[in-house]
């Protein structure tokens, strides 16, 4: 098989998520891999990437897709079914009521946010259950580890970030993150010159988030100091992927 030609970004997602697969062991020959598909740039890549560490790795693993439409656009996703089909990946779609629970006047106690996430990753679970599935693949970068270690260090009162690799119900089940290394740019860059197709988030608290605001409270940051944003990732993933390395 001819390797196909990729740009710097392309081959930055697909070697990063190579190093963060290898360090905090991932995978395993075998592996059912369910990746959770948003239809956002990060997941997308995500899927992409790993459709590539196939051919890499030196075993098997196998991949399915996981897309739950939140329920604001029940035909947001048509462009996913085709592209799957084209790459040999098979997939499992649903259209949910999520999106339109959490923004329900029902959902006083919680954050919409916050029950849209609960409902989501608990039906991700029963998937994974479902189809004998032994890991769940999430798009999470390097810029959500940031922003979530600065959200449980203000809000919370504890030093923690988003782990790699984590184990569920008693180890039968793996969580992974293979972006965790990757800025945004570059996945967003990425994305663009692979050509995938992205829809846009249909959700109307989109950007209207408390993690919206930690972003830009970090952009005052970097705009005052020229080198936190470089120190803060470099220093962040850092220190996660030691964290990750070190688990039993």
């Amino acid at each position: 098989m001819t390797r196909e030609k990729r740009s710097f970004a392309q081959e930055l997602c697909v070697k990063s998520a190579g190093k963060a697969m290898q360090q905090a062991g991932m995978l395993f020959p075998g592996a059912r891999v369910g990746v959770a598909v948003s239809g956002g740039v990060d997941s997308f890549v995500l899927l992409k990437t790993l459709a590539l560490r196939q051919r890499i790795v030196p075993f098997r693993f196998s991949l399915l897709a996981l897309h739950l439409n939140p329920g604001f656009d029940p035909h947001s996703h048509d462009a996913l079914l085709p592209w799957l089909a084209a790459n040999g990946i098979a997939g499992h779609i649903e259209i949910t009521d999520y999106g339109l629970q959490g923004h329900s006047a029902a959902n006083q106690r919680r954050s919409a946010c916050f029950r849209c996430a609960w409902l989501r990753r608990k039906r991700l679970f029963e998937l994974c259950a479902q189809y004998g599935l032994t890991h769940l693949a999430f798009g999470h970068n390097a810029d959500d580890l940031v922003h979530t270690f600065f959200m449980n260090l203000c809000q919370n009162g504890r030093v923690d970030g988003m782990g790699m690799n984590e184990s569920f119900f008693g180890g039968t089940l793996r969580v992974i993150r293979p972006l965790l290394l990757l800025e945004k740019k570059c996945i967003i860059k990425a994305a663009r010159q692979w050509g995938l197709p992205v829809w846009s988030n249909p959700c109307p608290s989109a950007g209207k988030t408390r993690r919206s605001d930690m972003g830009a409270t970090l952009q005052h940051l970097y705009d005052s100091y020229s080198d936190a944003r470089h120190c803060i990732f470099n220093g962040l993933t850092r220190w996660q992927l030691e964290k990750d390395r070190a688990k039993p």
